[in-house]
């Protein structure tokens, strides 16, 4: 028996990151997320890695961290490898961050979504997330791809009913 759900693949750091709870904002340039509110989302770790090194500047600037805690959490991120369904994360609302906002509330985005420049971008808030007992190979696609999750991979459910699958 299996679960299925909606998978989007994260390049790394970001899947790490947002398995481990620190990213808690996903930002796309279209609404990608939005039809998968209230849902569970199956994390994949891409093969490859994120191009730019804003992550790194939010973790040292505004979450104050030293390289040696990154180096840890880059780590733990890397627990399963790259290629592989990981974890699953609860999607929340989805909203375009208007050019507009005051500095602070931009900055305090920024420190969620471990990423600078997020004006007009669409924001999708993510929480919840939990490691799959093991890794579930699978090839990335675009967008989002449906997985099937063996059930023995589960970790325990959240607290809060969800929706498993998009209807």
């Amino acid at each position: 028996m299996s679960l299925q759900v909606g998978c989007l693949s994260f390049r790394q750091p970001y899947a790490g990151l947002v398995l481990n709870g620190l990213k808690t904002i996903e930002t796309r340039w279209r609404p990608l997320l939005s039809e998968y509110e209230n849902c569970t989302l199956a994390v994949h770790i891409a093969r490859k890695d994120w191009e730019g090194s804003e992550w790194r500047e939010v973790l040292t600037g505004a979450l104050g961290m030293t390289c040696a805690q990154i180096d840890d959490l880059l780590e733990s991120g890397e627990r399963f490898g790259r290629g592989v369904v990981a974890g699953l994360v609860e999607v929340g609302e989805t909203w375009v961050c208007p050019g507009s906002l005051p500095r602070e509330e931009v900055l305090v985005l920024e420190a969620e979504a471990l990423l600078t420049g997020l004006e007009e971008k669409h924001l999708t808030r993510l929480s919840f997330p939990r490691w799959l007992k093991e890794p579930l190979y699978a090839r990335g696609h675009k967008d989002v791809w449906t997985v099937d999750i063996p059930l023995e991979l589960l970790p325990p459910p959240p607290p809060t009913p969800h929706r498993t699958s998009y209807s």
